[in-house]
């Protein structure tokens, strides 16, 4: 496709010396994809989910009116951990920061009238990951969507949720084995499902450095591919449906430089540690999200430029999916209103800025090719250290990553509090308008119909044949050498809860406290 400048100038695909490696060949500094946005722009998500099942399900309606390519969905805190809406342990957080899926019931009307086959589907969840990807199976069967024509990810890094998140169930041990399971599975059933989407996303919101964020991500990916070679899978198999979730925070340079790196870096960690060689099991393919952390409740309207520019450096860094955040996430849930913002903030960067229109823009900047330089350097020293002790998940267990990270943070905040650091609006630039927004409301009666389903399903269901899956399931859970995935869709297809599957697998695996 010919692409022109607004004052009619021809514009080449991508500029680099005759000599220069290309976008979409190893080790895909300049993009995974040899047209990259040329050819298709980045998916659109916006990541929603609160209250209920029926609200998210509006919600996600309203975002596919407004034009988002993929689905991103956010759970609430029991359903991160294991319980059930009814539990003791969710009282309070039902619906509060996502949105809360005890059983099968609750997951066909998240998805009512979404077209799978269609709309890609990514999911936040990391400990209960299986839960949910067997109910998205199960209900794809009930509907008549084949499984190959299932497209999305599920989050799947429980490594990361040790280090920097602490969603976490079960001792590393077992849920490691959980993760190759669901590799193993997927490679079967679901060929176009991203089976982990390896986070350095929320290394970042801990506190991380960028050089921090690149290592320990990769570091972790290691851990990841070593697991599943262990146990006997083809690393030109299911290296191609690992993909990675990262950060754009608010150096706009070192950000991009930070996606450039971490995309080659990868690539020659696959190809020299574990000798792949399809091209795709060799290409870092990512998502993105805005930074969190970097969003202030004082004067929100300045997250709106915050987002505005992490959004842009991650498409001038060749991500392949996109959430940019809504100005009055520091003081709720978004309402309606910041969500189309956001969501128009990377359409008019598609559409309107011309940066689609070359792939990698920024290629052969001085400025950017140091900065990649420089990451890569650091962060191979990083990822030589997590080798030294053992690789990533020893090295977590000695608290080392932790550690870096809280020093890091420490540091960070130390310089918001001399003024070293400017945050504008916080620590400087101050006004006193204490004005605040419409804020995004919880519907309490939407939490309450929630626990009235649960309650049905628990007695409409066959009793006698939820408690033999939940018993098949014991048993494959004891054997270490059977793949969970079978049996956990078993379960869910005879509506046993989220609560009670995880709570089986507990008997066995345990419990882990950190």
């Amino acid at each position: 496709m010919n692409k022109k400048t607004s004052s009619g100038i021809p514009l080449k695909s991508f500029y680099g010396p005759d000599n220069a490696e290309q976008p979409g060949e190893f080790p895909f500094t300049h993009g995974v994809y040899p047209s990259m946005y040329r050819g298709r722009l980045w998916t659109m998500r916006q990541y929603a989910g609160f209250a209920s099942a029926e609200e998210s399900n509006k919600r996600y309606h309203y975002l596919l009116d407004q034009g988002v390519m993929g689905l991103s969905v956010a759970f609430d805190l029991p359903t991160q951990t294991g319980y059930d809406s009814d539990h003791d342990m969710a009282y309070g957080e039902v619906g509060r920061v996502g949105v809360p899926i005890s059983s099968l019931a609750d997951m066909e009307i998240l998805f009512k009238n979404i077209p799978l086959e269609k709309v890609s589907v990514s999911m936040t969840i990391n400990s209960t990951a299986a839960i949910l990807l067997a109910m998205i199976i199960a209900m794809a069967d009930k509907t008549g969507v084949k499984r190959p024509a299932l497209r999305g990810t599920i989050q799947n890094d429980i490594l990361k949720e040790y280090i920097a998140r602490g969603t976490y169930i079960y001792p590393p041990k077992p849920s490691m084995r959980i993760v190759t399971d669901i590799f193993e599975y997927c490679g079967e059933e679901l060929p176009n499902w991203n089976t982990i989407s390896i986070s350095g996303y929320h290394i970042r919101e801990a506190g991380s450095t960028a050089v921090q964020e690149i290592a320990f991500t990769l570091a972790n990916g290691i851990e990841y591919v070593k697991s599943a070679i262990n146990v006997g899978l083809d690393v030109n198999s299911f290296g191609k449906r690992l993909s990675f979730f990262f950060n754009s925070h608010n150096n706009f340079f070192e950000e991009i430089a930070k996606f450039r790196t971490a995309r080659r870096m990868w690539a020659r960690i696959m190809k020299d540690r574990f000798g792949a060689t399809e091209p795709k099991a060799l290409a870092c393919r990512f998502h993105t999200q805005t930074a969190g952390s970097t969003l202030t409740a004082q004067q929100i309207d300045n997250n709106v430029i915050r987002t505005t520019l992490q959004a842009t450096a991650a498409v001038l860094g060749g991500t392949q999916s996109l959430h940019t955040n809504s100005k009055d996430e520091a003081l709720a849930l978004p309402t309606e209103e910041s969500v189309r913002l956001a969501l128009r903030t990377q359409q008019i960067i598609g559409y309107e800025s011309g940066i689609p229109d070359v792939v990698d823009p920024l290629a052969g900047s001085y400025y950017i090719e140091s900065l990649c330089n420089d990451l890569e350097e650091r962060a191979l020293e990083l990822i030589q250290k997590i080798d030294d002790l053992g690789g990533s998940a020893k090295a977590i267990e000695q608290e080392f990553q932790q550690n870096e990270i809280a020093n890091s943070a420490f540091d960070y905040q130390k310089k918001v509090d001399n003024e070293e650091k400017v945050i504008v609006g916080v620590n400087k630039f101050v006004s006193e308008n204490t004005t605040s927004p419409p804020l995004q409301p919880i519907n309490p009666k939407a939490v309450e119909s929630q626990l009235i389903r649960l309650k049905q399903v628990k007695t409409d269901r066959d009793h006698s044949k939820v408690e033999n899956s939940l018993s098949m399931l014991q048993q494959a859970a004891e054997k270490n050498d059977c793949n969970l995935m079978p049996y956990i869709l078993t379960a869910v297809n005879e509506y046993a809860t989220l609560g009670e599957i995880s709570g089986k697998l507990k008997e066995i695996f345990g419990e882990y406290s950190g």
